[in-house]
C-alpha cells in the first residue's frame, strides 16, 4: 500500500489526513495518509527512510527548513523559497509549492477592480507563495512583520489606519487565531478596515478568525483558507501520480 503524509509541528487540527483519507476511501484508493510531528527538522531523515512512502505535505514551520534535506527542487518552489509538496521519484525527493496555484485559484473570484495593493501579514514560508501570487498578478505587495527589514516592509507598530485604508486586500499568513488559540489576532488597524475591502486568512480552523470576524464587522468581504487548501490538495494528488 503507498503510504503519503503531512510533516509539521502540531497536526492535531490538521485538514489533510482527515481529506485524503476520505478521498482514498470515497475514491477506493489504495494508500494511507499519516500525519508526522517533528520536533526538529532533523528527523526528518527517519520519515524519508519509512517504506512504500510516495508523497508529502509540509505545514508550518517547515516549509522554508526542509528545502536542505531534498535532493532537487521544481522551479516554481524554488523561485518562491518555500515547499509544501514532496514526491519521492527516482529515488529522489523533489519539492514543491500548491500553495501557489491554491491561493491564486481562490483568490481570484473575490478580486476586483481597484484592489492594487494588499498588505500581507508575516514573512514565513506561506507568505512567499502569496507574495509570488500577488505580484504575478500585478499588485503592489507591503509586506508587515515583527521584525522588519529591508524593502517594502514594515512592522506592526506602523501598519496603523492610513495603511490599512490604502490596501483594500488583506492576507494574514501567521498562525494568529488558530484554534485552540481562537483569541488572537495580528495586531493591524482594524477601524482603517471598510466594506471595500477584501480579509484573506489562510486559517481555516476555526472557520472565522477572529481577524476575519473584525473585517466582516467593518463590511469587508471575508475568505478563509479552506477552499486554497482543498485545491492546493488536489494539485499534490497529481504531482504525486506525475
Amino acid at each position: 500500500m503507498k503510504r503519503y503524509g503531512l510533516i509539521g509541528k502540531t497536526l492535531s487540527h490538521s485538514f489533510s489526513k482527515g481529506y485524503f483519507t476520505k478521498k482514498f476511501e470515497s475514491e477506493a484508493i489504495e494508500a494511507s495518509y499519516e500525519n508526522f510531528e517533528l520536533d526538529t527538522m532533523e528527523n526528518i531523515q527517519e520519515v524519508f527512510q519509512l517504506p512504500n512512502l510516495f508523497g508529502l505535505n509540509v505545514t508550518i514551520p517547515y516549509k522554508e527548513e526542509i528545502i536542505p534535506y531534498l535532493d532537487r527542487l521544481d522551479p516554481i518552489a524554488e523561485s518562491i523559497g518555500a515547499v509544501n509538496t514532496v514526491r519521492f521519484f527516482g529515488g529522489q525527493t523533489i519539492g514543491y509549492n500548491t500553495d501557489v496555484i491554491g491561493f491564486e485559484n481562490s483568490l481570484k473570484p473575490f478580486l476586483e477592480h481597484g484592489m492594487e495593493r494588499a498588505l500581507v501579514l508575516g514573512t514565513g514560508g506561506a507568505s512567499k507563495a502569496v507574495i509570488h501570487v500577488l505580484k504575478k498578478i500585478g499588485l503592489d505587495v507591503l509586506k508587515v512583520s515583527r521584525n522588519p527589514g529591508g524593502n517594502s516592509q514594515i512592522s506592526y507598530e506602523e501598519c496603523n489606519e492610513n495603511a490599512v485604508k490604502w490596501h483594500r486586500l488583506i492576507v494574514n499568513t501567521t498562525p494568529l487565531g488558530t484554534s485552540p488559540n481562537v483569541d488572537d489576532l495580528p495586531a493591524i488597524a482594524y477601524e482603517g478596515i471598510t466594506s471595500n475591502h477584501l480579509l484573506y486568512d489562510l486559517i481555516y480552523n476555526p472557520e472565522k478568525t477572529r481577524f476575519l470576524a473584525e473585517g466582516e464587522s467593518k463590511g469587508a468581504t471575508i475568505l478563509n483558507g479552506l477552499s486554497m487548501l482543498k485545491i492546493q490538495a488536489e494539485s499534490s494528488w497529481e504531482i504525486w501520480n506525475l
